[in-house]
């Protein structure tokens, strides 16, 4: 993974993003920089996920992005200097998105995401879409299609990012259909859905 180096940035944003590249997450995930966005804030990072499947298919099984902003002043409603801001989405079976608990079980992936990394954070705000397309005229005969978002921001308590990157990560990963891992057990690459 790239993040970028920042010696114009306050010292507290530039511990935060160097402890970005301390994170490792799990095999199946690919992260790499992607383009900040420069108006929400001072100074950002942004990283962008993908979770590796079959490559003979799409080759994708989850894809997301991490912004991390940060604010020498803060803002209102960030309850802090710097604020994280996430998005994670997959395609799933239209049955299992009709499911009605499928929101809060997606809140779920990322709040034990966060506990089980340690991550601790305030303020934290979310939503949980699932999404359905039917076809029609021309597009007739593609099957139906379906998936599930989470789009989440939490303000981090203290400047260490690694664990808050691995429970993006996490989240990506349970999108995906993947397994949890046991802690201090090595993960050997899936076998895609």
């Amino acid at each position: 993974m790239t993040v970028p180096e920042l010696p114009s940035a306050p010292p507290e944003f530039q511990r935060a993003v160097a402890s970005l590249h301390a994170a490792r997450p799990r095999p199946e995930v690919r992260v790499r920089e992607t383009g900040a966005p420069q108006r929400l804030a001072p100074f950002a990072v942004a990283l962008a996920a993908d979770v590796d499947g079959d490559p003979a298919a799409d080759g994708v099984l989850a894809s997301g992005r991490l912004v991390v902003l940060h604010d020498p002043s803060g803002q209102e409603g960030w309850g802090g200097r710097t604020r994280l801001v996430a998005y994670g989405s997959a395609d799933l079976d239209a049955e299992i998105v009709a499911d009605p608990v499928l929101p809060a079980v997606g809140w779920a992936w990322l709040t034990e995401a966060w506990q089980g990394r340690g991550a601790t954070a305030t303020a934290e705000a979310g939503t949980v879409t699932r999404v359905t397309s039917e076809h029609f005229g021309g597009l007739a005969e593609r099957a139906p299609a379906a998936s599930l978002e989470v789009r989440a921001s939490w303000t981090p308590l203290g400047d260490d990012l690694g664990p808050h990157l691995l429970a993006w990560t996490d989240l990506l990963a349970a999108l995906a259909g993947l397994p949890p891992l046991t802690p201090g057990v090595t993960a050997l690459p899936s076998v895609p859905r």
